[in-house]
Protein backbone atom coordinates (compact mmCIF):
# COMPACT_ATOMS: atom_id res chain seq x y z
CA UNK A 1 0.00 0.00 0.00
CA UNK A 2 1.12 3.53 -1.01
CA UNK A 3 0.45 6.66 -0.06
CA UNK A 4 0.90 10.09 -1.52
CA UNK A 5 2.71 13.23 -0.15
CA UNK A 6 1.73 17.06 -0.87
CA UNK A 7 3.58 17.01 -3.72
CA UNK A 8 1.43 13.48 -5.21
CA UNK A 9 4.63 11.15 -4.87
CA UNK A 10 4.24 7.69 -3.84
CA UNK A 11 5.92 6.93 -0.73
CA UNK A 12 5.58 2.84 -0.72
CA UNK A 13 5.61 0.99 2.82
CA UNK A 14 5.67 3.96 4.32
CA UNK A 15 3.92 3.93 7.71
CA UNK A 16 2.35 8.07 8.16
CA UNK A 17 3.13 9.65 10.66
CA UNK A 18 0.84 11.52 13.79
CA UNK A 19 0.21 14.82 12.03
CA UNK A 20 -0.81 12.59 8.49
CA UNK A 21 -4.38 11.67 8.16
CA UNK A 22 -5.20 8.14 7.63
CA UNK A 23 -8.84 8.37 7.69
CA UNK A 24 -10.86 6.86 4.30
CA UNK A 25 -14.05 8.42 3.58
CA UNK A 26 -15.76 5.94 1.71
CA UNK A 27 -17.42 6.94 -1.77
CA UNK A 28 -21.37 7.25 -1.21
CA UNK A 29 -22.98 3.38 -2.37
CA UNK A 30 -25.66 3.93 -5.17
CA UNK A 31 -29.18 2.47 -3.88
CA UNK A 32 -30.53 0.74 -7.46
CA UNK A 33 -33.99 2.61 -6.42
CA UNK A 34 -32.22 5.93 -6.36
CA UNK A 35 -31.48 5.55 -10.48
CA UNK A 36 -34.81 6.11 -12.43
CA UNK A 37 -34.50 4.46 -16.09
CA UNK A 38 -36.52 4.80 -19.49
CA UNK A 39 -35.59 1.65 -21.09
CA UNK A 40 -34.77 1.08 -24.72
CA UNK A 41 -38.33 0.97 -26.57
CA UNK A 42 -40.00 2.88 -24.10
CA UNK A 43 -41.32 6.58 -24.92
CA UNK A 44 -41.26 9.69 -22.65
CA UNK A 45 -43.56 13.27 -23.59
CA UNK A 46 -42.95 16.04 -21.07
CA UNK A 47 -41.64 17.39 -18.04
CA UNK A 48 -40.10 15.63 -15.83
CA UNK A 49 -38.01 16.01 -12.31
CA UNK A 50 -35.92 14.30 -10.39
CA UNK A 51 -33.51 14.52 -7.57
CA UNK A 52 -31.31 11.18 -8.39
CA UNK A 53 -29.93 10.11 -11.53
CA UNK A 54 -31.75 8.83 -15.00
CA UNK A 55 -30.44 6.57 -17.06
CA UNK A 56 -32.18 6.77 -20.65
CA UNK A 57 -32.03 4.57 -23.47
CA UNK A 58 -35.48 4.95 -24.86
CA UNK A 59 -36.89 8.30 -26.28
CA UNK A 60 -37.64 10.95 -24.02
CA UNK A 61 -39.34 14.65 -25.87
CA UNK A 62 -39.86 17.54 -23.54
CA UNK A 63 -37.86 18.92 -20.69
CA UNK A 64 -35.43 17.21 -17.87
CA UNK A 65 -34.73 18.98 -14.80
CA UNK A 66 -32.04 16.16 -13.05
CA UNK A 67 -30.46 17.36 -9.92
CA UNK A 68 -27.46 14.77 -10.21
CA UNK A 69 -26.08 12.80 -13.38
CA UNK A 70 -28.21 12.31 -16.66
CA UNK A 71 -26.62 9.31 -18.63
CA UNK A 72 -28.32 8.54 -22.12
CA UNK A 73 -27.37 5.52 -24.08
CA UNK A 74 -26.10 4.98 -27.70
CA UNK A 75 -29.33 4.13 -28.94
CA UNK A 76 -31.30 6.70 -26.89
CA UNK A 77 -33.00 10.15 -28.71
CA UNK A 78 -33.62 13.36 -26.28
CA UNK A 79 -35.14 16.35 -28.09
CA UNK A 80 -35.86 19.36 -25.71
CA UNK A 81 -34.18 20.59 -22.67
CA UNK A 82 -32.26 19.23 -20.59
CA UNK A 83 -31.04 20.64 -17.11
CA UNK A 84 -28.50 18.64 -14.99
CA UNK A 85 -25.34 18.34 -12.65
CA UNK A 86 -23.80 16.26 -15.10
CA UNK A 87 -24.40 14.80 -18.44
CA UNK A 88 -23.11 11.44 -20.38
CA UNK A 89 -24.50 11.84 -23.85
CA UNK A 90 -23.72 8.70 -26.03
CA UNK A 91 -27.26 9.02 -27.94
CA UNK A 92 -29.39 11.63 -30.73
CA UNK A 93 -30.39 14.54 -30.25
CA UNK A 94 -32.42 16.57 -33.30
CA UNK A 95 -33.14 19.20 -31.62
CA UNK A 96 -32.87 20.50 -27.72
CA UNK A 97 -30.57 22.48 -25.07
CA UNK A 98 -28.58 21.34 -22.58
CA UNK A 99 -28.25 23.68 -19.65
CA UNK A 100 -24.91 21.76 -17.37
CA UNK A 101 -24.15 22.85 -14.14
CA UNK A 102 -20.74 20.94 -14.01
CA UNK A 103 -19.46 18.44 -17.13
CA UNK A 104 -21.15 17.92 -20.07
CA UNK A 105 -19.61 14.99 -21.88
CA UNK A 106 -20.09 13.96 -25.88
CA UNK A 107 -19.18 10.39 -26.02
CA UNK A 108 -18.00 8.71 -29.27
CA UNK A 109 -21.04 8.29 -31.55
CA UNK A 110 -22.88 10.23 -30.34
CA UNK A 111 -25.06 13.32 -32.43
CA UNK A 112 -26.66 16.06 -31.45
CA UNK A 113 -28.10 19.71 -32.93
CA UNK A 114 -28.73 21.62 -30.25
CA UNK A 115 -27.32 24.09 -27.87
CA UNK A 116 -24.64 23.27 -25.06
CA UNK A 117 -24.15 25.14 -22.21
CA UNK A 118 -21.80 23.77 -19.82
CA UNK A 119 -18.99 24.75 -16.99
CA UNK A 120 -16.51 21.74 -18.48
CA UNK A 121 -16.95 19.94 -22.19
CA UNK A 122 -15.65 16.78 -23.05
CA UNK A 123 -15.68 15.49 -26.51
CA UNK A 124 -14.79 12.22 -27.56
CA UNK A 125 -13.33 11.61 -30.83
CA UNK A 126 -16.35 10.36 -33.20
CA UNK A 127 -18.98 12.72 -31.60
CA UNK A 128 -20.47 14.85 -34.08
CA UNK A 129 -21.68 18.26 -32.74
CA UNK A 130 -23.81 21.21 -34.23
CA UNK A 131 -25.20 24.12 -32.81
CA UNK A 132 -24.27 26.93 -30.43
CA UNK A 133 -21.53 26.16 -27.39
CA UNK A 134 -21.53 28.57 -24.17
CA UNK A 135 -19.31 28.10 -20.70
CA UNK A 136 -21.39 28.98 -17.91
CA UNK A 137 -20.77 29.24 -14.73
CA UNK A 138 -23.07 27.85 -11.09
CA UNK A 139 -24.71 31.81 -11.11
CA UNK A 140 -25.49 31.59 -15.28
CA UNK A 141 -27.01 27.64 -14.66
CA UNK A 142 -29.41 28.51 -11.92
CA UNK A 143 -30.38 31.25 -13.16
CA UNK A 144 -31.54 29.58 -16.21
CA UNK A 145 -32.66 26.74 -14.40
CA UNK A 146 -34.75 28.87 -11.69
CA UNK A 147 -37.82 29.75 -14.01
CA UNK A 148 -37.95 25.88 -14.69
CA UNK A 149 -37.27 24.08 -11.53
CA UNK A 150 -40.01 26.80 -9.85
CA UNK A 151 -42.64 25.98 -12.83
CA UNK A 152 -41.72 22.32 -12.84
CA UNK A 153 -42.01 21.72 -8.97
CA UNK A 154 -45.39 22.80 -8.50
CA UNK A 155 -47.93 20.87 -7.06
CA UNK A 156 -50.17 18.85 -9.87
CA UNK A 157 -53.74 20.28 -8.88
CA UNK A 158 -56.10 17.72 -7.64
CA UNK A 159 -58.66 15.71 -10.04
CA UNK A 160 -61.52 16.76 -9.61
CA UNK A 161 -64.18 14.49 -7.87
CA UNK A 162 -67.98 13.48 -9.40
CA UNK A 163 -70.41 13.85 -6.67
Amino acid sequence: MGLFDNNSNIKSGVKPEASQSTSFVAPKTMDINEVSRLALGSRFTGDLVLDHDIRIDGTFEGRLFCGSRVVVGDKAVVNGEVYSTVVDFGGTMEHGKFFVKDTLTLQSGCKVKGDLNFHRLQVEIGAIYSGACQMIGENEFNQASLALKTELKKPLPKPETKE
